[in-house]
């Protein structure tokens, strides 16, 4: 019960819903970016909660299908092909044993999620089967010639669900942080009223932005502090990083506000070159 990886695409990793309650050892929680496009996936094949899937990154993945299996595909909007022939997006697909599965390009946003009924079985390690990009835990990315196993399938494939269509340029909510006293007045305004883009170096670390910098009222330097996921951090560049599930579990620059949980989505999503707003809760 498995399926080969034969084209990884750009980056594709195994994710489930994270390792938590591992910072102290220095880990952060990993997991999948887009969670709820990643949760969406996981119950249109049946699948728990904790079950492990595949996340994508721009180029999309080619699978083998080693027995027969309940496909999803969700997140990132791209055609889906089994055995060449097109097949539904957010829904589930039933897959023959030995059929190849090419999920292409993403057409819209930047991480597609690939659910096999079962899951992916890789061992966990710290409680998740998720990648760690940062930190190195859990699975390594995957390769061409990858097995990967499957879980035996627990549920049955949803008949009807909601998939939340990837749109750029969604503000990104904040709720102010510990260290506010680090911006004027006038930084906030920019941070706020500014027009940034996604920059290219963005990876599963955090969101980097390009556009006007902040200033600092505050020159110095801190002591490391605990790092929390969405920290919006201001570092001498004055360009905001939004810190993502596999940031580094303590840093040294000012965190001045945290992203909404709920548009975390949105960061996972916004292609290099696409907009980002700012607005305060």
């Amino acid at each position: 019960m498995t399926v080969t990886v034969l084209d990884a695409g750009l980056l594709t990793t195994v994710q489930d819903r994270g390792r938590h309650g591992c910072a102290h050892l220095g880990v952060p929680r990993a997991g999948a970016l887009d969670a709820p496009a990643a949760a969406l996936a996981g119950r249109l094949v049946g699948n728990p909660r904790d079950a492990a899937l595949l996340e994508t990154t721009l180029t999309g993945v080619a699978l083998r299908a080693d027995r027969a299996v309940t496909l999803a595909v969700t997140g990132a909007d791209c055609e889906v092909r089994v055995d060449g022939r097109a097949v539904s997006f957010a829904e589930p697909v039933p897959v023959r044993a030995g059929a190849e599965v090419v999920v292409g390009p993403a057409r819209r946003g930047v991480r597609s999620y690939v659910a096999f009924s079962g899951g992916i079985d890789v061992p966990p390690v710290l409680g998740s089967r998720s990648t760690d990009m940062l930190a190195g835990v859990g699975p390594a990315p995957l390769r061409a010639g990858d097995v990967l196993p499957l879980g035996s399938p627990t549920g049955s494939p949803a008949a009807l669900d909601v998939a939340v269509p990837v749109r750029p340029g969604g503000p990104l909510r904040l709720w102010r942080g510990p260290r506010t006293d680090w911006l004027t007045p006038a930084d906030w305004e920019v941070l706020t009223g500014s027009a940034y883009v996604v920059s290219p170096d963005s990876d599963r670390i955090g969101m980097r932005v390009l556009g006007p910098p902040l200033v600092r009222a505050n020159r110095g330097e801190l002591l490391s502090e605990g790092m929390v996921l969405g920290a919006v951090q201001v570092p001498p560049s004055g360009l905001p990083v939004v810190f993502l599930h596999d940031h580094p579990v303590t840093g040294g620059y000012p965190v001045v506000a945290v992203v909404d949980a709920r548009d975390l989505w949105r960061c996972a999503q916004a292609r290099p070159g696409e907009p980002v707003r700012f607005v305060l809760r």
